[in-house]
């Protein structure tokens, strides 16, 4: 059975705000090789400390950040 997927819209989110993906994971103590892996939806899990520290640095809600996709 498909339960559907999760998409994370971080890279439209940061181009619509100018912001790089070099300045943000400086900012927020973010290893880039994670960045690079969760803005290519290449994840298997989800840390709650990284929505965190990208729903606050955005300024976003967290449905602005995920997305859920039924199958």
């Amino acid at each position: 059975m498909e339960y559907g997927h999760l998409e994370l819209h971080i890279e439209e989110l940061l181009r619509e705000r100018g912001i790089s993906k070099n300045k943000i994971c400086k900012d927020c103590d973010i290893p880039r090789s994670n960045m690079n892996r969760y803005c290519k939806n290449q994840f298997q899990r989800l840390d709650a400390l990284f929505i965190c520290k990208l729903c606050c640095y955005l300024e976003c809600e967290i449905q602005d950040l995920i997305e859920y996709v039924r199958e």
